[in-house]
């Protein structure tokens, strides 16, 4: 069970990561490299929204199996 958690951990540890470098700042992000940037068209707002929404659940994994590898570690 521990190898199981410790597993998601690392992989939303790792889109987690990349989730939030996907966001465009003040100058841009690295989404301006995919093609994110750049227009005020009405997609780039929703793609952005599902980033955010993506972004979110990903830190909720993470924090999530944190707190279970501190239960799982204290047996």
């Amino acid at each position: 069970m521990l190898y199981i958690v410790l597993v998601i951990n690392v992989i939303s540890m790792v889109a987690l990561i990349a989730g939030i470098l996907m966001h465009s700042g003040r100058g841009g992000g690295l989404s301006d490299m995919f093609g994110g940037g750049g227009g005020a068209a009405l997609g780039s707002t929703a793609a952005e929204r599902n980033l955010n929404r993506i972004t979110f659940v990903f830190s909720l994994v993470w924090i999530l199996t944190t707190i279970a590898l501190s239960f799982l570690m204290m047996e």
